[in-house]
């Protein structure tokens, strides 16, 4: 059982854990994860796990990006990605630019630079 509220949206194969509350307007990324019981009020970039109360980012969903056959570099990059947002404590406009920088060296980071800037509720954090 989930709960979305009104004018959620929720991208290709991510996916929410049973008792999942979403707040209205939240933006659920691709292939992000939510633990079970999770209460997200922000948005939650792609590939990105999340969980615990409060709910907070845990990590990369690798095990959801290699059942659905993404190269290991890949992966690898998007985890890359991760840190800068999520553990070289930089404002979120800084992570931006640095994430820009490594898309274009890696495009596999372009989807967590894309939803980054078009955020309207900002990122769980």
């Amino acid at each position: 059982m989930k709960s979305l509220a009104g004018h959620v949206r929720v991208d290709d194969h991510a996916i929410l854990g049973g008792f999942t509350l979403v707040h209205q307007f939240c933006q659920i990324g691709r292939q992000s994860f939510s633990g079970m019981g999770s209460v997200i009020s922000r948005d939650i970039p792609p590939y990105v796990m999340v969980g615990g109360s409060p709910t907070k980012p845990r990590g990369i969903n690798n095990v959801g990006m290699e059942r659905r056959g993404y190269d290991p570099e890949a992966i690898l990059q998007i985890k890359r990605a991760f840190k800068v947002i999520y553990k070289s404590r930089l404002k979120l406009e800084e992570a931006i630019e640095q994430l820009a920088a490594m898309a274009e060296q890696s495009p596999e980071v372009l989807p967590m630079l894309d939803f980054l800037k078009q955020s309207g509720r900002s990122i769980i954090r």
